[in-house]
């Protein structure tokens, strides 16, 4: 469980130096989206039967980085949108 939680925050990690841009997101906004988006690979790839949820594999980590990449650039989004209106 806590080696899950280190990749995730190392998926955020990734995605934020894979995103293009300057990110309005704090480095905690950061990690968790990487832990969520860690948690849609370790999903995708059991659905895929490639392994378990907590099981490190090839297939879960690219959906783990991809996942978290949109989940920020939504975040980002919603974030912008807030900081216009107020």
């Amino acid at each position: 469980m806590i080696g899950f939680i280190v990749f995730g925050l190392v998926v955020g990690a990734v995605a934020r130096l894979i995103k293009p841009g300057k990110q309005n997101l704090s480095i905690l906004a950061t990690l968790l989206l990487g832990l969520v988006g860690s948690v849609i690979g370790g999903v995708v790839a059991n659905l895929l039967g490639t392994g378990s949820i907590f099981e490190l594999n090839v297939l879960g980590s690219i959906v783990a980085v991809v996942a978290a990449v949109l989940l920020i650039g939504v975040a980002e989004t919603l974030s912008g949108r807030r900081s216009v209106r107020g």
